[in-house]
């Protein structure tokens, strides 16, 4: 599609509320990273943070400098004024698919995605680590829209059920009590032509990290001097993020995650849905990804740049 993207639906529950949007006001060189979740966010923010700030020197975490502009328990003034006193580029995180976002021609947009069996096992890990104040912060601030935020049941089997079988949105394919990640990507898959929309699959960052970086590095039209390239591809390794998690998402991560930093970046690998998603679930799985486009639906799973022809 050559279109210009378009803002169709908005996007309110407990955790997200896309009309945040309507006060932001963009730079030209502003990046956005957009993913559903549990997909590469914050790995994405390093790798952008250490491409901007190539010696290593970061003016802060990921969740300071990269802030979570549409999550409603973050008060809007003060994420904008986080965003407005920034001299740097900047880099905002989303978790609004793109068509529920303002395109902002000038902006470049990174879309990440991952293999919804992948996501679903490190979202068991997240919403399985919430504290108590943090379902009291999502559910209890006013203005939420629609249901409470449910608290983690446990059972694995029913949450896989609900999650690739119900959707909170009803535009959208699966994703209850969250939104859909298999929609998510796709609205950005829609516009993978536009010059300033980038898709990349962390399992293209798990194999090729350093080729996936100097591509990015391209898109956003960053120079990295050649003497601290190596340093800046280390620092984005999870071995190395896992070192010191909270310098990247912050100490203040311990109000919504029991264990902090450490519950936040997890694993950070693929495959542990094998053998606990059985050939029931596995149907599931296949009857949810039948309703998305054949070529979308293969990059979705498997990632590899070839497919976004």
């Amino acid at each position: 599609m050559s279109n210009q993207p378009t803002r169709s639906h908005i996007y309110q529950n407990h955790h997200l509320d896309s009309t945040r949007w309507n006060w932001f006001e963009p730079r030209d060189d502003d990046i956005i990273i957009a993913t559903s979740y549990k997909a590469g966010t914050t790995l994405m923010q390093t790798i952008v943070g250490n491409l901007l700030f190539p010696t290593g020197e970061l003016p802060g975490p990921a969740s300071v400098i990269s802030p979570w502009l549409d999550f409603r328990p973050f008060p809007l003034e003060m994420v904008l004024g986080q965003l407005e006193a920034q001299k740097h580029r900047r880099y905002i995180k989303t978790h609004t698919p793109l068509d529920g976002l303002p395109y902002y021609p000038q902006a470049k947009y990174l879309c990440v995605s991952r293999d919804p069996r992948d996501v679903f096992m490190s979202l068991l890990n997240h919403w399985g680590s919430h504290t108590d104040e943090f379902y009291a912060t999502a559910n209890g601030i006013p203005g939420r829209v629609g249901d409470e935020f449910p608290r983690f049941g446990g059972d694995v089997k029913q949450i896989w059920r609900d999650w690739i079988t119900r959707s909170w949105f009803d535009w959208e394919v699966g994703g209850y009590p969250y939104w859909s990640h298999l929609s998510y990507a796709l609205t950005f898959w829609n516009h993978r032509h536009q010059a300033n929309v980038k898709l990349v699959h962390f399992n293209d960052l798990l194999s090729d990290l350093d080729g996936q970086m100097h591509d990015i590095a391209a898109y956003l039209e960053i120079e990295v001097p050649d003497e601290m390239w190596a340093d800046v591809v280390k620092r984005c390794t999870f071995a190395e993020v896992k070192k010191d998690p909270s310098k990247v998402v912050g100490e203040n991560i311990a109000f919504a995650f029991k264990g902090g930093a450490n519950s936040f970046i997890h694993k950070g690998t693929n495959g542990r849905w094998v053998g606990v998603l059985d050939d029931e679930d596995l149907a599931l799985y296949d009857e949810a990804m039948s309703k998305l486009p054949p070529g979308y639906a293969d990059w979705l799973q498997n990632g590899h740049s070839a497919g976004l022809s």
